[in-house]
């Protein structure tokens, strides 16, 4: 099975109306008009729309929501259009945010752009031609202030463009206030769902909850231009029960791109939710159908203990996102890492991952080459305090070097111990890691 699995096998996602698969697996949280939107599921084919703004490389798990509520929608039968705001983004939405988004560049813009370009196709699958991928700089970049303050702006009331949560909370709660720059998203962001109406037929756009007014606002001016009957839906911003956000500001998010966050790193971090979680974000974050998730959930109330519905977890979410060949990855590097096997076969970056908490220390990479002595080693990354601690360690059989005991206190270490391109991993006692990286 190619790296594509998650754009397109296709998934037993249920029968019933598209609005009931999404309650079923968390995705709705509030609908505009929820009797419209059920009536235009059962009786149309629904181009349906979400924003991804590009402030960063690449997208977290927290925009995961929302391209797995498009794919969803997708695979049954509706028409997806991923919308990449390279004019918003040069704004930044303040919804729900203490201080304004540091404007980026054209050109940070534009590779960041790239990046979440390829995430959503991959995910969704746009590229097969039964679906779309736009960038909102196309139609905004040209508008002139006076147009648009002329035919957008007149259809806004400031009352209640302050009345919104995301506005009053930055003007009455916090010390930053808000610029205008900012104030003015809810109208560009509502711009493009008119714009999307008028170009591609699009009735619906989706969101986390913390959009709901700026998607109202769409709701609102579509009408007000068009005369045109559109709906909004939001889903529920998911954090974890134990509080950790899913943010690339809080400085935890876990992020689609392998080259940010690996696959084994992707994988562990599924592997290791709370048992709150585990069902819900089964639901969520993989294509499983709820049958099966079901039967896991039945096996999880019988043996907790097992981790069955968590194995399940970060094997279907990891092939999401890394395709089959991250699956295999990350499995393979679980089993050495957590077996008693030598560390073979891993990359730097998995290494890296793996024991992110154990000190390390960076060498000379000659040193390796000519050869350098356990004990030495062993007193330069502080595994010991000196020669004479390390050699009573390594007589104590305490001692293990990428995993394989060692038993030579005169024991040369040299480039063909290195388990990926740097690093070699030392683990004294049962717990005491240390990485030494030769660059």
């Amino acid at each position: 099975m190619s790296d594509r699995t998650a754009a397109t096998v296709t998934a037993d996602v249920g029968s019933g109306n598209a609005l009931d698969v999404l309650r079923a697996r968390g995705f709705v949280q509030d609908v505009t008009d929820e009797t419209g939107l059920r009536e235009l599921f059962a009786t149309e084919r629904v181009t349906y729309y979400v924003g991804f703004d590009p402030t960063a490389p690449s997208l977290h798990i927290g925009h995961l929501v929302g391209i797995m509520a498009m794919a969803h929608l997708k695979r049954l039968g509706h028409r997806p259009i991923a919308l990449a705001g390279g004019a918003t983004g040069r704004i930044g939405d303040p919804s729900f945010r203490d201080a304004e988004r540091e404007l980026l560049d054209d050109t940070d813009l534009e590779r960041n752009l790239a990046g979440i370009r390829a995430q959503l196709d991959r995910i969704i699958g746009l590229d097969d031609g039964d679906g779309l991928l736009v960038d909102n700089h196309d139609w905004i970049k040209d508008l002139s202030a006076l147009a648009f303050l002329r035919d957008v702006g007149k259809h806004f009331s400031v009352n209640q463009m302050i009345a919104r949560d995301a506005v009053r909370s930055r003007l009455t709660e916090r010390e930053q206030g808000i610029s205008y720059t900012e104030f003015s998203y809810q109208l560009l962001q509502a711009y493009d769902f008119a714009v999307l109406y008028e170009r591609e037929g699009c009735r619906l756009q989706g969101g986390g909850s913390d959009q709901w007014g700026n998607i109202v606002a769409g709701v609102d001016l579509t009408r007000r231009l068009h005369g045109g009957e559109v709906f909004g839906l939001v889903w529920p911003l998911v954090t974890r029960s134990d509080g950790r956000k899913f943010s690339k500001s809080d400085g935890g998010a876990v992020w689609l791109d392998p080259e940010q966050t690996s696959a084994y790193a992707y994988y562990q971090w599924f592997l290791n939710v709370p048992d709150a979680d585990v069902i819900r974000f089964l639901k969520l974050f993989t294509f499983l159908p709820l049958e099966d998730v079901a039967e896991l959930e039945a096996a999880h109330e019988r043996d907790p203990a097992a981790r069955t519905a968590h194995r399940a977890l970060a094997r279907e979410a990891t092939r999401v996102v890394h395709g089959d060949d991250g699956v295999a990855a990350a499995e393979r590097a679980t089993s050495v890492l957590f077996g008693d096997q030598a560390f073979t076969g891993l990359s730097d970056t998995v290494l890296a991952d793996a024991f992110g908490e154990a000190p390390s220390v960076t060498l000379p990479r000659d040193r390796l080459d000519e050869g350098v002595g356990l004990l030495e080693l062993m007193t330069a990354v502080g595994a010991s305090r000196s020669n004479g601690e390390a050699r009573r360690l390594v007589q104590q059989g305490a001692v293990r070097l990428n995993n394989v005991p060692v038993e030579d206190a005169q024991r040369v270490v040299r480039p063909d111990d290195l388990v990926g391109a740097t690093t070699l991993v030392l683990k004294v006692g049962k717990k005491r890691y240390h990485l030494a990286r030769f660059e």
